[in-house]
């Protein structure tokens, strides 16, 4: 799914034209950005966690040349999904216990 795809289903949802659901998806995107830049954590319950993680700075290879070249601390973000993100790409209802075997009388 592209970024105008996912326009095209807000737009679609939530029956507002195309420029007002653009707007929308632009504003949660800069949003991610902002907080992002400033150090924050977002955390979407359902969906999963976007933070930065730090990389160190570390001499790397160029791939064409085999030349040394130093590559500089950064950081860099991460997105860690929920539980019940994973359970539902994969296929199972999140929340729900097994289901119990159905209890028989004892005779005793």
């Amino acid at each position: 799914m592209t970024k105008a795809d996912l326009i095209e289903e807000v737009s679609r949802v939530v029956e507002m034209t195309r420029k007002d659901s653009e707007v929308i998806v632009e504003a949660i995107f800069d949003s991610v950005v902002r907080s992002l830049r400033g150090g924050d954590k977002i955390e979407i319950r359902g969906f999963g966690s976007f933070r930065t993680r730090q990389r160190q700075a570390r001499i790397g290879r160029n791939p064409k040349t085999g030349a040394r070249v130093e590559v500089p601390a950064k950081r860099i973000p991460y997105f860690k999904p929920s539980k019940e993100l994973k359970d539902l790409v994969n296929g199972e209802e999140s929340g729900a216990a097994p289901a119990a075997a159905p209890e028989t009388p004892s005779q005793g």
